[in-house]
């Protein structure tokens, strides 16, 4: 400030109290009034330290205070009570790196529906099939007239006509082949088969034996009833159906010893399998025949002595030894 202005002032000052006072003191007083007029517009102190210490001690928060916006925010509201903010509970995201959107999760596959169709019938027996199942099978078909033979324990061409047979009549598939739904209908209709008609001694009554049969250890054959019966001193021990040879190839009729058992024989002559052979006069031998199992008198040998049934057979075989006698008669 210029001299003249502060004389001025010091002029008007001095004017209006009504005394003199040196320039001294009035430039003093005038410096005075300058700095209450410099605090009371609001500039803060240089020293902030100084100006701490006159501040009123700050209250104890719970949460420390939210981050000054501006170097003048001192943290209070309108009303001038302390205000808090509570703290974010997650990180925001960084400027630089934009969100991705989420992918979208793929729905589950539809879960198939089960079939509520029936299964296939399973088939139990058919053609080429042996064994007890076959002999109770053709013992159920014989009871309601479907098989007009003895059980053979063998699924041939007769038995498959059988059991189509029976298809035919009970309105399911005719294969031929026996299957869950053939048998459960059979099982039905049916008893269960005693031992004899499981394992009649033959198709037909074994034949008076001849004279030469009654001594000794013998296979009495008779072509007339079309059996064997094998006979120790007299008493039948077992019998069983057979069949002979064609007018071709006859089958030797006299009293024969047996000279060779042959368990697994195969025909070198007619390339056919012989099991259980035993020869009795030159080629022509007792033997089962897998034919003769599944066809029935339908056919004939060549000059051997067929059985159909395997088992019996087996066993005939097991208990007969070379030397026992064979008698073929009429």
């Amino acid at each position: 400030m210029a001299d003249s202005d502060v004389g001025a002032a010091s002029d008007a000052y001095g004017s209006e109290g009504g005394g003199k006072r040196s320039g001294r003191a009035v430039t003093v007083a005038a410096a005075g009034v300058l700095a209450m007029a410099t605090l009371a517009v609001g500039c803060g102190p240089q020293d902030p330290g100084a100006d701490a210490l006159r501040q009123p001690p700050a209250r104890a928060t719970t949460a420390p205070p939210a981050p000054s916006s501006s170097p003048t925010d001192d943290g209070k509201g309108a009303t001038g009570a302390v205000t808090t903010e509570p703290a974010p509970t997650t990180p925001p995201a960084s400027p630089s790196a934009p969100q991705q959107p989420a992918e979208p999760v793929p729905a589950p596959p539809p879960t198939a529906r089960p079939s509520t169709a029936p299964p296939p019938p399973r088939v139990l027996l058919r053609t080429g099939s042996e064994g007890p199942h076959v002999r109770e099978l053709q013992a159920r078909l014989r009871q309601i007239g479907h098989f007009g033979r003895t059980p053979t324990g063998y699924y041939g061409t007769v038995t498959a006509e059988a059991v189509r047979s029976f298809q035919v009549k009970r309105g399911t598939e005719a294969t031929g082949a026996t299957d869950t739904v053939t048998w459960r209908k059979l099982l039905a209709m049916t008893r269960t088969p005693t031992a004899d008609e499981l394992d009649p001694p033959t198709e037909r009554p074994v034949a008076e034996p001849d004279e030469r049969c009654l001594t000794g250890r013998v296979l009495c054959i008779s072509k007339k009833s079309r059996t064997l019966a094998w006979m120790i001193d007299g008493r039948v021990v077992s019998a069983m159906d057979v069949r002979f040879g064609s007018e071709y190839t006859p089958t030797r009729e006299g009293e024969f010893p047996v000279f060779w058992k042959s368990r697994d024989h195969v025909s070198t002559l007619y390339d056919t399998p012989m099991p259980y052979a035993l020869f009795f006069s030159g080629g022509q031998a007792v033997h089962y025949s897998a034919d003769f199992a599944a066809n029935g008198y339908g056919g004939a040998s060549h000059g051997c002595v067929n059985v159909r049934d395997k088992a019996k057979v087996a066993a005939l075989f097991d208990q007969v030894k070379n030397g026992d006698k064979v008698v073929i008669y009429w």
